[in-house]
Parts: structure tokens; sequence; C-alpha cells
């Protein structure tokens, strides 16, 4: 059987970081380096499909004996794909473009098993309806919360929360960026027991 796997987050967000340490499993950090541009007429659950499962083996040379878990979202709304803001300015083009409409939110999910090759994937839906927003409660809400780093300007764990009228998905991770239901199955496939 040989000594047990390691367990990797490929991913620098500090909220997949918060999600992951629910489980109450030892893990370890490595930032992933891969290319998270989007190919041309790519779809949103494929190109969170595939930046999780990129995320996954740009680590897996640093990391052998691991179980690597890749993860990456996109909102997409009116067909067109919308990533991290970056800004105050992006930010608020995008929530001012989804107000009172309804986004769906994808995140793509890997667990890499360096030892074996194995690799399972997942892509977990989300989809919230947003409140009817308008130019001051959107600026209130980017200068207290700023979230420039989320996708979508929402940071649905904080009060992100206050600008949605319903929001509809199986686990509710998911909309933070770490479909833990989805990432349990996975490790207990590997043989992890949790709790």
């Amino acid at each position: 059987m040989g000594r047990p796997l390691r367990l990797v987050l490929a991913s620098g967000s500090r909220y997949r970081r918060e999600l992951l340490m629910r489980l109450g499993l030892p893990f370890e950090v490595i930032v992933s380096q891969a290319d998270e541009s989007p190919l041309l007429h790519e779809t949103a659950p494929a190109l969170t499909a595939r930046l999780a499962v990129a995320k996954a083996r740009a680590v897996a040379q640093h990391a052998p004996d691991a179980l690597i878990i890749g993860s990456d979202q996109v909102a997409e709304y009116d067909g067109e794909i919308v990533g991290k803001p970056g800004d105050f300015t992006e930010a608020a083009r995008q929530l001012r473009r989804i107000s009172g409409k309804t986004a769906r939110l994808y995140t793509g999910l890997a667990l890499l098993n360096t030892r074996t090759g194995r690799l399972q994937t997942e892509v977990a839906p989300f989809e919230v309806t947003f409140r009817v927003l308008d130019e001051d409660r959107i600026a209130r809400y980017l200068e207290k919360e700023q979230p420039y780093d989320c996708a979508g300007s929402v940071k649905s764990e904080g009060l992100g929360i206050a600008l949605f009228e319903r929001l509809a998905g199986d686990d509710p991770t998911t909309l933070i960026g770490l479909p833990l239901i989805r990432l349990v199955r996975m490790l207990e496939n590997e043989n992890i027991p949790i709790p």
C-alpha cells in the first residue's frame, strides 16, 4: 500500500482554502500556474472543467504521491462568460448588467491521483437571481466588500448575499468556488474517509 497520499489544493484562493478546511483533513497548497485564458467559442462548463484539470496537472510535477484538487469558477449571463472583475469599474459594469436577472455559475472540479493517474472531474452549476440593483447599492456593496477576485463580482459568503433574490443549486459551497459535496464523493472514491 505504501505511504498515504498527500492532499494538495492547486489554488491560491483563500475562499477555496477556507472551504477545504471544513473537511478537517490535512492539506497543503501549491498554487497552479496554469494559463486560465478561455479558448475561442468555449462554453462556460467546458472552460471550468478544462481549467480545473489544467490546474491539477500543472501542480502534479511538484506533488508525487498526492491527491490534487483543481477547481475553477466562472459566471455566465446573456450567453457571455464573466470572470473576475479585477477592479471597481469592471465590477460595477458586471453588476449593472446582471441587475434583476439570473446568472449561472459553473464550478469545475478535478481530483487527480498522481500515484495512479486516476482523474475524476465534474462541473457543478448554480443559479443566482439578482435583485434589481441601483447605482447606490452597487457602489456601497463594492466599497465594502471589494469582490474583485470573485467571478461575477459577487462574494456570496459575505455581503453579496444581500444582492440575491433567489438561489438554486444542490450544493451551496459551489457558489463560493469549491463544491464540497462532490469533492467528498471523489475523495471517498480514493478511499479517504470523511469524517
